[in-house]
């Protein structure tokens, strides 16, 4: 271990899902992320990141006529001292069913245990549209349901709904969540039935549930595809919906029916069914 680290704390004033998809696809390490930005730890310094960063939100404004803060501040730390601290900044969080906890912390009596160690950039329960999609996998899922989960991410969505007795496949184009969900699973000793690097277009199966935490323009541009592998009564599950880009996504999915929506924060979480 070298005896220095770097840090660096971004904070970004909106469009946090999309800050997260750019560093996914930039950086070549994990990241932590919080309620005002992000936090990216590295042995190398981290300048030409803070560049990318600074480039990608110019470009952004343009792209959107908005006014978005972004603000970086790297420091050069002891590693020695982040390690610990790192884990005591990492609380277990209790969602309606389950209960999501590192390696580290102890695992519940009295809910259904997932375990997800944050090393990634991926969900952890904390973000409000990963803890609104299981709190809908909570309520919706039932033992022997066939599920996909599109943009898999850490694996935690099909974890849970695995631990409830579900029949799970996922997707995602991030190679890395491919395989970090395939580790996830293994920790909590479930197994994806068929998992792979692409689009839910590839699916072979058809759905009691389609889950996609994605982001809103996503959901409208593979809209058809989540709609071709819904079994004719199934439940859509879509989330990563900031609240002003709801009506716009719903365009999408007209046909279907309003079941329930979730809103925490500024984000909704929508589950849809075909209207009869």
């Amino acid at each position: 271990m070298q005896e220095y680290y770097f840090e660096l704390v971004v904070k970004v004033s909106s469009h946090h899902s999309l800050f997260s998809d750019f560093l996914i696809d930039t950086l070549p390490i994990g990241f932590e992320e919080n309620d005002d930005g992000f936090i990216i730890r590295s042995d190398e310094n981290l300048e030409t990141i803070i560049w990318g960063l600074e480039q990608f939100t110019e470009a952004l404004q343009k792209a959107l006529s908005q006014n978005i803060e972004l603000e970086c501040v790297q420091t050069k730390l002891k590693s020695s001292d982040w390690v610990d601290e790192y884990q005591k900044s990492i609380q277990p969080i209790q969602i309606d069913k389950f209960y999501i906890h590192p390696t580290w912390d102890k695992p519940s009596a009295d809910f259904i245990n997932i375990i997800i160690d944050p090393a990634l950039a991926f969900g952890t329960g904390h973000h409000p549209t990963t803890a609104s999609c299981l709190r809908a996998i909570s309520k919706y899922v039932k033992d022997g349901d066939r599920v996909l989960d599109v943009g898999c991410g850490s694996g935690i969505l099909g974890v849970g709904a695995m631990k409830l007795g579900a029949i799970v496949d996922a997707c995602d184009t991030d190679i890395v969540s491919v395989s970090n969900s395939e580790q996830n699973a293994k920790i909590n000793e479930v197994k994806f039935e068929n998992i792979w690097e692409g689009s839910c277009s590839l699916a072979k199966n058809s759905y009691d549930i389609v889950v996609a935490n994605i982001v809103a323009d996503v959901l409208t541009f593979i809209a058809n595809d989540l709609k071709s592998v819904l079994k004719q009564d199934g439940i859509l599950i879509l989330s990563g919906i900031l609240d002003k880009y709801e009506a716009k996504v719903l365009k999408f999915y007209q046909g279907f029916k309003i079941q329930e929506k979730i809103a925490q924060d500024e984000w909704v979480t929508l589950i849809l069914k075909q209207d009869k």
